[in-house]
C-alpha cells in the first residue's frame, strides 16, 4: 500500500519535525477540518492547524498565509503521483493500493474548492478564471478568459508528441466499445431439447429446475457451445439438482483438488479441477454476480461469446444484488440468471430468509431484462433456446432472468404453434369444454398455474362453470407489449390498424370474467390491466406481504392464491356481473373451509 498524501510543499516541514509534534496533529486532525482549511486561506490554517502547538506556529513562523495556503495535498503534486506509479508498478507478485489524497473542486478557488457547492457548480464567474489560469500557470491572455478558451500546446511540444504515442499504443484516439463479437456460433435447434419439450411419461414427476439442469447438461455436449457455458452457483449444487456436473465438467480451482471430499464415496461427489467449468463461489452472491457479468460481457471486452447460467435462490438474487443486475443491463451483458425455488410460497419453511414474492417486479424495472416465471419444462426449453438464439446467435443486448422451481409434477408437453405465444408471455394452456351457461377465463404463472389448473377442475365439478387456463410464463413481458402498441398509436393516430396488444387479441374472443394467480406480489399481474379487453372483469389474486415458516399448501393457503381462493375469485367475479347469486359464492366459502374473518396476510 502506498499513501500519497502530503504534497512536496509539505516536505521541508516535515524534515525539521524532528519531535514528531507536526505528524501527531496531522494525525489528529479530523477530515471534516481539514475541508475547512482549504475552504478558508493561509491565516485560518496558520491560527486552527499549526496554531494547535507553540511550536508549529514557531515553525511556520517565517512563512507568509500565501506559502501556508500552497502547502498541497499528494494527490495535487504530480511528482509524487508519479512516484507513486512508478513504484506500483514495478513492484512484482503483489498487487498494489494507491491511496491518494486529494481537495474536492480542486483548482476551483472561492467558487467552490473543498465546499460542498463544488457538484451544484455550472458556471464559474470571471475572477475564478483568472485565479485558476494563474493557479495553473496557463498561458492565456486577460484579453481572451471570458471566452474560456481551450489551451493545446505546440505539436511539437513534448506533452503533444507523449499523448500521441500514448494513443496509438492503445490503438485509437476514440475509446470504443465492441457491440459485436467477431466470431459467430451456430445455436442448437430447439429439437436439441426434445427430452423436457415432450410430455413426461406416465407417472414421472419433475421440476422445472431438472429441466433446466438437462437443457444445460445438452449444451455442455453441443461441439459449438460446450465450452463456453459458464455454471455458476453460490450455494448448495445440490438444491438444483446440479451435482451431475461434478463428474462431467468438475468445478474450477486453479489450485486443483487440494483435499478429498466428505462426499468422494458417491458417484457425483464434489470433483475440484484445474480445468473445471462450474464456478461455485461460496456465499457470496456480489461475487458471482461479478463474475457473471464478467463472462457476459466477455463478447465485448475479450471478443469470445460466452454464456454465463447464475443460478441462485431467487430471493438471494435481485433483492440482494439489484444494483449490480441494474449495471449488468447498462452493460449490455448476455447471459442467464436463473433464479431457483422461487414464489412466496414454494420455499417453504424459510420464511422471510428465502420466500421471493418480488424479484419479478424487480426484474421489472430493468428495460433489456427479459423475465420469464415459466410453470411447465417446455417453457424453459422454448423461452432458454430464444435467449440463445438472440444473444448468442443474433448477439443481441438482452440478459433472460428465469424464476424455477423444485417442486415436481407431471408436464403436458409442448404442441405445435404454442411458441411465439410463449415468448410473448401468454398462451392457451387448456380449453374448457363447450357450452355451458357460465364460463370464466383462469390465469397463472409458474407454480401457482398448477393451482389455478385445479380451480378449473373445482369450477366445473362443484359448480358446472367452465374455465379456460391461460399459461402467463411474462406478465412482465406482456406489460412491455401493451405498453408499446399504446404507444406507437398515440404517435400514429391516423394509421387505419391501430396496433393490438398480444393479451388483448388474445383474450378478445372469449367470455366471462378474468382471474389472475401468482406466486407473487399483485402488483406483477396488475401490469397488464390497462391491456385487458374493455368491460372484462380482472381479478388478481398475489402474495403480498411477508414470507413465514410452513407448508406450500399452508403458505397457498394463507397468501390466499390456492384452488379455493382461485374458484372464490371466479365465483364472486361472475356474482359482480349478475350471472350467479352471491349466495352460491358465500357457499363456496363455507364449503372450502374458508375463514372470512382471517386477517388480511399483507398486514401479518
Amino acid at each position: 500500500m502506498i499513501k500519497v498524501v502530503w504534497g512536496g510543499y509539505w516536505d521541508e516541514l516535515l524534515a525539521r519535525d524532528k519531535e514528531g509534534i507536526l505528524q501527531r496533529v496531522m494525525m489528529e486532525t479530523l477530515d471534516g477540518e481539514y475541508q475547512n482549511y482549504k475552504a478558508k486561506d493561509g491565516a485560518y490554517v496558520r491560527k486552527h492547524f499549526f496554531g494547535k502547538h507553540p511550536k508549529l506556529l514557531e515553525m511556520v513562523s517565517q512563512m507568509s498565509d500565501d506559502d501556508i495556503w500552497r502547502l498541497n495535498r499528494g494527490g495535487h503534486d504530480p511528482h509524487k503521483i508519479y512516484a507513486a506509479f512508478k513504484q506500483a508498478q514495478e513492484n512484482i507478485g503483489q498487487p498494489t493500493v494507491l491511496l491518494v489524497k486529494t481537495i474536492k473542486g480542486f483548482g476551483m478557488g472561492k467558487s467552490g474548492e473543498a465546499r460542498n457547492t463544488a457538484h451544484q457548480t455550472k458556471k464559474l464567474d470571471d475572477a475564478s478564471i483568472r485565479e485558476m489560469r494563474d493557479r495553473f500557470a496557463i498561458p492565456i491572455p486577460d484579453d481572451q478568459l471570458a471566452d474560456v478558451p481551450f489551451f493545446k500546446p505546440a505539436e511539437d511540444a513534448p506533452e503533444i508528441k507523449y499523448l500521441h504515442e500514448r494513443r496509438k499504443a492503445l490503438g485509437g484516439y476514440l475509446p470504443q466499445r465492441r457491440m459485436k463479437a467477431d466470431e459467430t456460433l451456430p445455436v442448437p435447434e430447439l429439437s436439441a431439447f426434445q427430452a423436457v419439450l415432450d410430455p413426461t411419461a406416465e407417472g414421472r414427476e419433475i421440476s422445472t429446475t431438472q429441466a433446466y439442469v438437462r437443457i444445460i447438461s445438452t449444451l455442455l455436449r453441443d461441439p459449438n457451445l460446450g465450452q463456453r457455458v459458464v455454471p455458476i452457483l453460490v450455494d448448495e449444487a445440490r438444491t438444483f439438482g446440479m451435482e451431475g456436473l461434478f463428474r462431467q465438467i468438475g468445478i474450477f480451482n486453479q489450485q486443483g483438488q487440494l483435499y478429498e471430499p466428505v462426499d468422494k464415496d458417491q458417484v457425483m461427489y464434489y470433483r475440484e479441477d484445474k480445468a473445471g467449468q462450474i464456478l461455485q463461489e461460496g456465499i457470496n452472491e456480489a461475487g458471482a454476480m461479478s463474475s457473471w457479468i464478467a463472462a457476459a460481457t466477455s463478447y465485448s471486452s475479450n471478443n469470445r461469446i460466452m454464456i454465463p447460467f447464475y443460478a441462485f435462490y431467487s430471493m438471494f438474487g435481485l433483492q440482494r444484488v439489484g444494483d449490480l443486475a441494474w449495471a449488468s443491463g447498462d452493460m449490455r451483458a448476455r447471459g442467464f440468471l436463473l433464479g431457483g425455488t422461487a414464489g412466496r410460497t414454494t420455499l417453504n419453511g424459510e420464511g422471510l430468509q428465502h420466500e421471493d414474492g418480488h424479484s419479478h417486479v424487480l426484474a421489472s424495472t430493468i428495460p433489456n431484462c427479459m423475465p420469464y416465471d415459466p410453470t411447465f419444462a417446455h417453457e424453459v426449453a422454448v423461452i432458454m433456446h430464444d435467449g440463445l438464439k438472440r444473444m448468442i446467435e443474433k448477439q443481441e443486448d438482452v440478459f433472460y432472468y428465469i424464476t424455477l422451481m423444485n417442486e415436481n409434477y407431471s408436464h403436458p408437453g409442448l404442441k405445435p404453434g404454442q411458441e411465439q405465444d410463449i415468448l410473448k408471455g401468454l398462451y392457451l394452456l387448456q380449453e374448457g369444454e363447450k357450452g355451458g351457461k357460465h364460463r370464466v377465463q383462469l390465469m397463472g404463472s409458474g407454480t401457482i398455474l398448477r393451482e389455478v389448473i385445479a380451480a378449473a377442475d373445482l369450477l366445473k365439478s362443484d359448480w358446472g362453470i367452465h374455465a379456460d387456463v391461460w399459461s402467463a410464463p411474462s406478465f412482465t413481458l406482456l406489460a412491455r407489449d401493451g405498453q408499446d402498441a399504446e404507444r406507437w398509436n398515440m404517435l400514429n393516430p391516423t394509421d387505419d390498424k391501430p396496433r393490438v396488444a398480444h393479451i388483448t387479441r388474445s383474450l378478445q374472443g372469449t367470455t366471462g370474467p378474468i382471474v389472475v394467480s401468482t406466486d407473487y406480489m399483485r402488483v406483477f399481474a396488475e401490469q397488464v390491466r390497462a391491456f385487458i379487453p374493455k368491460g372484462r372483469s380482472y381479478k388478481v389474486l398475489g402474495t403480498d406481504g411477508f414470507g413465514r415458516s410452513d407448508s406450500r399448501a399452508k403458505l397457498r393457503e394463507f397468501f390466499e392464491v390456492n384452488r379455493y381462493f382461485v374458484t372464490v375469485a371466479a365465483l364472486k367475479s361472475l356474482a359482480d356481473e349478475g350471472a350467479i347469486s352471491a349466495s352460491v359464492v358465500a357457499q363456496a366459502i363455507a364449503k372450502y373451509g374458508i375463514n372470512p374473518s382471517k386477517p388480511n396476510p399483507v398486514t401479518l
